[in-house]
């Protein structure tokens, strides 16, 4: 199941900041709460009073609550990995190791009497997840997530992200990555230049990057790094399909009635049989056989253009297209909108018979 979450930073909020923002994000169908240890200072008593209220709340919300840890917070808190009895005294339903230890540690951990999951580092490129399983550990109680990061061009390589995270998608295991909130500017850690996996997300619209990692099909659950996303980013990211491609787009002015309602209500599917020259879902063709498709805009069609084509195609009037490329127009091609710019990208991702779906562009989201 592919889930939406939000990240809280405890000794950097008060706790009813906090509580305020799980109740907004719990309120939009949120599941998930990534909280982080790596920068929290004091004893352990102070730790365990911090957290312990915040994740009880969102735990009252039915979220679930990853705290992010490695080795040197086992130290600082003299913790053993061998007794996570104090993550669960703090209400957590795992730890997340962003570093981990050798492999058979972890796979000691996966067998812990608290239950708790156990998230690996998906980011760090190694062969890490083999060298835990090979320890059979219980694959069943793992997790894995990307890390984020604060500092500019610092994000992941895209094609390093595709991989490390397809080692996890292999075993089933559950995968999770960041995305930025603009609005927001609290993190772990002073350096405010966004808060991502992936760095060409850096500057993208929240609800494309979301849209991008869903769409990567790597991905399971999508959290937001920083803290506090507003109120129309939890809410336009709610109303986002995981599994459906989505493209916001802008309709012409005029449209007709027919050809609005083919862009904005009708299943799309690209066909089997693909063209390097358009994305093709060809079913209202069939639905609307017989009516009259006037020509009315047939410029040239430039990459993201959404087209329908007229009665002048004969049996083709009516099949909804998408440009992948610039190209000329008979005259018979009507343009009836066009996929936003910042989501020409995710045009790559139609693959054949992959369903998907168009939204009226609303905001920069």
């Amino acid at each position: 199941m592919r889930r939406l979450g939000i990240s809280v930073y405890p000794n950097h909020s008060t706790v009813e900041e906090i509580r305020d923002y799980i109740e907004l994000a719990a309120r939009y169908n949120f599941k998930r709460v990534f909280t982080c240890l790596l920068s929290v200072e004091g004893n352990k008593e102070e730790v365990v009073k911090e957290f312990t209220e915040v994740i009880a709340f969102a735990k009252e919300k039915k979220m679930e609550v990853i705290a992010d840890v490695s080795p040197k917070v086992f130290g600082e808190l003299n913790i053993s990995y061998q007794d996570l009895t104090f993550f669960k005294e703090i209400g957590a339903d795992g730890i997340r190791l962003d570093m981990g230890y050798t492999g058979n540690e972890e796979s000691i951990m996966t067998f812990n009497p608290q239950g708790l999951k156990i998230e690996l580092n998906i980011s760090s490129g190694t062969k890490y997840l083999d060298n835990i399983l090979s320890y059979q550990a219980n694959a069943d109680q793992l997790m894995g997530c990307h890390n984020f990061y604060p500092h500019r061009y610092t994000g992941l390589n895209y094609d390093h992200f595709i991989e490390t995270s397809k080692q996890y998608k292999k075993q089933g295991i559950t995968t999770a990555a960041f995305v930025n909130s603009p609005s927001a500017h609290i993190g772990p850690w002073p350096v405010d230049e966004g808060l991502c996996t992936l760095e060409m997300h850096r500057e993208l619209p929240i609800v494309v990057q979301a849209k991008h990692l869903w769409a990567t099909e790597v991905i399971d659950d999508v959290i937001i790094a920083n803290a506090f996303a507003a109120e129309e980013e939890l809410k336009a990211l709610s109303e986002i399909d995981p599994y459906q491609l989505t493209l916001n787009c802008e309709l012409v002015e005029d449209i007709p009635e027919t050809e609005k309602k083919i862009v904005l209500e009708e299943l799309h599917f690209n066909r089997g049989d693909v063209s390097d020259y358009v994305i093709r879902s060809t079913q209202s063709r069939v639905k609307y056989k017989g009516h009259e498709f006037v020509p009315f805009n047939t410029k040239d069609l430039q990459r993201g253009d959404v087209i329908i084509e007229t009665s002048l195609y004969a049996h083709y009037a009516g099949e909804l297209q998408v440009a992948l490329q610039a190209m000329k127009n008979s005259g018979k091609t009507n343009v009836v909108g066009h996929v936003v710019e910042d989501e020409h990208f995710l045009l790559d991702y139609v693959k054949p018979w992959q369903k998907f779906k168009f939204h009226l562009k609303k905001d920069d989201l």
